[in-house]
């Protein structure tokens, strides 16, 4: 207050008179002040700028206000009640750097703001870098699509469960959103389900597309549990007792890479291969025809997919030799090395390619 009042003289009988021009004078030579030397103020201090700034800002210019919303939106020690203040203004560029990113503005002030302004400072909100699952739940409730949209894609955004429901509720009318929700790394297998029993099928295809190969496989388990009808393969082989087992292992959450190696130690072909076209996404019967020729390249690019560990690969390549023959070890060395090589990139795109092929 003492460096305010030596800064401008009359500080307090501009206070009293109220000349607009005056106080917006006042407004930015104070906050000039405190913006030189925030880095070095004490606590204390910044209460004193902000008992002062709070009278005198609403005076300043939309322009002087906008400038010092974005300015004050990077201090970690800015004004409280002043960051407040400008966070609840109707105008979205003056409310809208602080609702952004200010480190300042507590939870429960964003949950007000979220309930009694537009779809601007929604907007604003959804591309904080965190967002808690109390704030989700306004901004699904209360959001456009663009709103929506644009939390559902914010890595930091937690949703509570019935946040959650309320997304792909409104996920089954938007597929912009199903897609960006479809790709959300907390989107639990039951909740994937529910998303695409809510979505077209030319919306599942190309959700297929664009998730990481983990997700890829999630959707594949997903569909079968949703059409409840066993892949008919054409293949000499029976793979269907193969397929309830491997449904079996995967509703008890036992489907893994372990499972893998164990029916391909095993040398349960049928088991093995179903289980991996339901942790790839590529169907049996492309799988079946891809192992069953005369290279282990498949093998390599469906694992590095999966992200298998070499053991697993190593259990795959010789069950497709089968129990009575026995591998060359210049020809696994051969294979590992191809396989250490291989990009996950590369392995991915073809493996697009095997799933856009058996779409056709």
């Amino acid at each position: 207050m003492t460096a305010a009042t030596s800064l401008i003289p009359g500080l307090d009988e501009i206070l009293r008179n109220g000349d607009p021009k005056r106080l917006a004078d006042a407004a930015r030579r104070i906050t000039e002040l405190f913006l030189q030397g925030a880095a070095k103020l004490r606590p204390d201090h910044v209460d004193l700028f902000d008992g002062i700034l709070i009278d005198l800002v609403p005076h300043a210019e939309i322009a002087a206000r906008t400038d010092l919303a974005e300015r004050l939106s990077l201090l970690g020690n800015a004004p409280r009640a002043l960051v407040g203040q400008l966070a609840r203004e109707d105008e979205i560029l003056i409310a809208g750097p602080l609702l952004r990113r200010s480190p300042v503005i507590d939870e429960a002030a964003l949950v007000e703001i979220a309930h009694i302004k537009g779809q601007g400072h929604l907007l604003a909100m959804s591309e904080r870098r965190s967002l808690s699952p109390d704030l989700t739940d306004v901004i699904v409730r209360r959001g456009d699509r663009d709103v929506v949209r644009r939390a559902a894609g914010n890595a930091g955004a937690l949703f509570s469960p019935t946040g959650y429901s309320a997304l792909i509720k409104r996920a089954s009318q938007d597929a912009v959103l199903t897609l960006t929700v479809g790709q959300r790394d907390d989107l639990s297998e039951p909740r994937l389900k529910d998303l695409l029993e809510g979505s077209i099928d030319v919306i599942r295809r190309r959700l297929v597309e664009v998730v990481k190969p983990a997700r890829q496989a999630a959707i594949s388990r997903a569909m079968n549990e949703i059409s409840g009808v066993m892949e008919v393969v054409g293949s000499r082989r029976d793979f269907v007792p193969a397929q309830r087992t491997i449904l079996a292992l995967h509703r008890a959450g036992e489907l893994n890479e372990a499972a893998l190696l164990g029916f391909a130690k095993a040398y349960k072909y049928e088991e093995a291969v179903a289980a991996l076209s339901a942790m790839s996404g590529v169907k049996i019967a492309t799988l079946d025809r891809l192992i069953a020729g005369d290279r282990y390249d498949p093998i390599l690019i469906v694992g590095k997919t999966v992200n298998l560990e070499w053991a697993t690969v190593r259990a795959l390549i010789l069950l497709r030799l089968g129990p009575s023959r026995v591998a060359s070890p210049a020809d696994i060395e051969s294979a590992r090395v191809n396989f250490a090589r291989l990009m996950p990139s590369t392995a991915e795109r073809v493996v697009g390619f095997w799933q856009t092929r058996q779409s056709a």
